[in-house]
């Protein structure tokens, strides 16, 4: 599967086997990011058969040609060298570009390269704290328009299903963050035309979340949102002890109190690949659960790349391109020493190429999925899909023109639903469901 993409390689990627045959020869210094690219290809797939010491010669290539304040390619095998570190270090091949920690873990992962000269020390470590990461997080829904695409899109979806006259909407919203996704959709049922002939629905939204505290301060800004624009509005936070998908799809009917009078929206915005493991059983289950509370409206967002694939290779790859056009597009966008990048390329994505790159089973977390899964899995429940609204496409439109204005950025529609991505690389899909 993999020969077509690895015989292309030129005399730069034949000779960095030549180290395990005793030969001598220098690997000659990449010049463009296709070699690059390729080098780190090569030395995946050294890994994947086990040449730890091939792998770990390329490896130093690589790390003497990155830099997480160079361009785009540079940052890129800056994160992928560091998790390709990570992993040989857990086969016993500790290398002198990342430490070598006994057990993969994200948290005890300390980046020991200077951060592009800035004293930021939020950039010196893997070892985040979560107002960090939650800082980031806002970082990412401002520079990028992934967030606010998927959160725009799946307002107008809500806003569609429930009808005017409706007495009260009920929220699920699973993984809520800072809740940035709702104040717009309150501010769109304050404007709703025929408020003059129907008082704005009562709101109550049910917010996921695995700290409590956050869930509470949430809860708290939203509510005097909602304050401001004279709306009815409840929030119920609904705090997951653990990650164990099972447990919440057992335990979710009677953790949520439904009303007669409320029509019931589900919200999953970068969720449903949690529960994704060797096999799709535990997300059956939790679909067949929210298919049980008969809701109005199910908004699905997700990343449109495969990185559940079992075998390492295949996910690197997957990985190194989807990863690539996310780097490329913030390069075109923001200036190389924004902060908001640089925090955004070590932290966020960093660990999420940690995580598919070096961790292996139950600890490997970033399972994203192309949109043909979550449609078959859907389907499977019973759930129909309801074609996104030319205004919700209006609107996607005018977000990317008025807040993110580059060509690269490509809105596509297929199969009813959104495609966002970057120069003809979708990253980014949502749909909606009934």
């Amino acid at each position: 599967m993999l020969g077509s993409q690895l015989q292309s390689q030129s005399q730069l990627m034949s000779s960095s086997t030549s180290h395990v045959q005793g030969q001598e020869e220098e690997i000659p210094r990449p010049q463009t990011a296709f070699q690059l690219r390729q080098l780190l290809v090569t030395c995946a797939d050294l890994i994947s058969q086990s040449d730890y010491s091939a792998a770990k010669r390329l490896l130093s290539i690589l790390s003497s040609n990155s830099s997480p304040c160079g361009d785009s390619i540079e940052r890129l095998v800056y994160q992928f060298v560091r998790a390709l570190s990570i992993r040989l270090d857990s086969h016993g091949i500790p290398t002198s570009t990342a430490p070598a920690p006994h057990v993969f873990s994200i948290n005890n992962i300390a980046n020991t390269s200077p951060p592009c000269g800035t004293d930021n020390k939020m950039l010196n470590s893997y070892d985040w704290d979560q107002e960090t990461l939650r800082s980031c997080y806002l970082s990412l829904n401002q520079i990028t328009p992934f967030i606010r695409f998927s959160h725009l899109t799946a307002n107008q979806a809500i806003l569609e299903a429930v009808q005017g006259g409706q007495q009260a909407i009920h929220i699920i919203d699973f993984e809520i963050m800072h809740g940035v996704q709702w104040p717009p959709f309150m501010q769109a049922l304050a404007d709703r035309p025929n408020n003059t002939l129907y008082p704005p629905p009562r709101l109550r939204i049910t917010g996921t979340g695995h700290d409590l505290n956050m869930l509470h301060r949430t809860g708290d800004r939203l509510l005097k949102f909602a304050q401001s624009l004279g709306l009815r509005f409840q929030f119920h936070p609904l705090l997951l002890l653990n990650n164990d998908p099972t447990s919440l799809a057992l335990y979710l009917p009677s953790a949520i109190t439904l009303l007669p009078d409320e029509a019931l929206a589900v919200n999953c915005v970068s969720y449903l690949h949690r529960f994704l493991k060797d096999d799709s059983r535990e997300l059956l289950l939790f679909l067949h659960k929210i298919k049980a509370l008969n809701p109005k409206v199910v908004t699905v967002a997700e990343r449109e790349a495969n990185h559940n694939q079992p075998l390492f290779l295949q996910r690197f790859l997957e990985a190194l391109d989807h990863y690539k056009a996310l780097f490329d597009s913030l390069e075109a966008t923001l200036p190389p020493k924004n902060r908001e990048r640089l925090a955004v390329e070590q932290i966020w994505f960093g660990r999420e190429i940690m995580d598919i790159v070096a961790a292996e089973g139950e600890g490997r977390r970033e399972r994203h999925k192309k949109f043909e899964t979550w449609e078959m899995m859907m389907k499977s429940v019973g759930f129909n899909k309801v074609p996104l609204s030319p205004f919700a496409l209006s609107q996607a439109k005018l977000l990317l023109r008025l807040h993110y204005p580059s060509e690269g950025y490509q809105l596509q529609i297929l199969k009813n639903a959104f495609f966002l991505g970057w120069r003809n690389h979708s990253l980014f899909s949502i749909s909606s469901w009934q």
